[in-house]
């Protein structure tokens, strides 16, 4: 009995599905399927491509960015202001009728001094929270709070 409902079977599952016109459509799937497959993949290669190009193009920007600022640095080099100035510093020379003042080292009192004067200084500094400077803004009291007057 079996055997009689698999031949019946294999004999439906023949004749209504594996027809002329089935195959045709199962074949015409695939292409297109194969179609859009290769389109995806050659879309991603054009975006990595493109990638590629815009990053030797920021590259490209980015060295003639550089080469200008090099070739005005070079410029300014060559003027009159730049060479006056280093022959200041360097040879310690200066334009007649210039005198020049020099100092003694500090002392260690001096640089005691200079210390703690800036460590006073960041400890003045209170941090007022974002939303407390927006509220300062919006209503006005940033004015009275650097005058000391609140």
């Amino acid at each position: 009995m079996k055997k009689i409902n698999i031949r019946r079977l294999y004999y439906h599952v023949s004749h209504k599905y594996f027809t002329l016109n089935n195959v045709v459509i199962v074949i015409a799937f695939a292409i297109a399927a194969g179609w859009v497959w290769g389109s995806l993949g050659v879309m991603q290669r054009n975006y990595d491509l493109q990638k590629e190009i815009d990053l030797k193009q920021r590259q490209l920007e980015l060295a003639q960015v550089e080469t200008s600022s090099l070739q005005l640095e070079q410029r300014y080099y060559n003027t009159r202001e730049y060479q006056e100035l280093a022959v200041r510093q360097d040879l310690g020379l200066g334009l007649p009728g210039e005198k020049v003042l020099i100092l003694p080292p500090n002392t260690q009192a001096a640089k005691d001094a200079d210390a703690a004067f800036a460590t006073t200084k960041t400890a003045d500094v209170v941090q007022v929270g974002n939303f407390q400077q927006w509220v300062d803004f919006l209503f006005g009291n940033n004015g009275k709070k650097a005058s000391g007057s609140q």
